[in-house]
């Protein structure tokens, strides 16, 4: 089974992805500043889930990088509260982005849980 396969990584994926678009409507000026971040967090998600289910024979490493992911997927929500109060989205499109954030949250969490039903 592929790390793709896993809800968490599908969803997480889709999430950068439709950040990634929306900060494409940021000014130029936050390039290098909230833009970056907030699509350097949300992959980080990813590939952290990525790398733990590769090594996911070594529990502690599993768990350690499932670990990084939820905080980057902490660290996306902070960006999209900075986002709102920067009035560069609304707050219907960061409430949505905050719920989708949440699940994944979830998601990486019952995997750090219940790191036996991936293949351990």
């Amino acid at each position: 089974m592929s790390f793709k396969t896993l809800l968490a990584y599908q969803k997480g994926f889709d999430l950068a992805m439709e950040i990634f678009h929306l900060t494409k409507a940021f000014p130029k000026s936050e390039m290098f500043g909230l833009t970056s971040q907030m699509v350097r967090s949300s992959r980080s998600v990813c590939s952290n889930i990525a790398e733990g289910y590769r090594k996911r024979q070594y529990e502690k490493h599993f768990k350690s990088k499932l670990s990084d992911a939820d905080s980057e997927n902490s660290e996306t929500q902070l960006w999209l509260d900075f986002a709102l109060a920067c009035d560069y989205i609304s707050e219907e499109k960061k409430n949505e982005l905050q719920f989708k954030s949440e699940e994944i949250g979830k998601l990486i969490n019952y995997m750090m849980k219940y790191p036996d039903k991936f293949g351990l």
